[in-house]
């Protein structure tokens, strides 16, 4: 999990509110339609209400699928900031931007195409980037 992630630890848990919220607006950032969240996080696109939920508050599912999503989510957008530390814009486009690494697909189609093994993905070129 990432730094933001673990300085949410509260007690025995983690503030799974936060993570949503967290998530939400990283969300927007990114400018993922409803459908690019839904997959993000694992959920098919009859569970649009579940984005709502999160949005008003409620804490993400303390399932292992959905922290692990969030904190590979988490994990990719700082890794972003780190490589882009003076463009957010760029930071913030690339998960829409083709890239030749993913034989010009959007790093948002991977994840789209792959579900959790495409995040693996994206997560690992950009550690790569990072050299870790």
């Amino acid at each position: 999990m990432t730094a933001h992630v673990a300085a949410r630890v509260a007690g025995d848990g983690i503030d799974r509110a936060a993570i949503s919220g967290m998530l939400m607006k990283l969300f927007d950032h990114w400018n993922l339609s409803t459908e690019e969240q839904l997959d993000a996080l694992g959920f098919s696109i009859s569970n649009r209400g579940l984005l709502s939920k999160y949005r008003k508050g409620e804490p993400m599912s303390a399932s292992r699928d959905a922290m692990e999503r969030a904190g590979h989510l988490l994990g990719i957008h700082k890794n972003l900031r780190l490589l882009f530390p003076h463009n957010r814009e760029l930071a913030y486009a690339w998960m829409k931007t083709r890239n030749r690494a993913f034989d010009n697909r959007t790093p948002t189609e991977i994840v789209r195409e792959y579900g959790f093994a495409g995040l693996l993905m994206v997560r690992a070129y950009l550690d790569r980037a990072r050299g870790q």
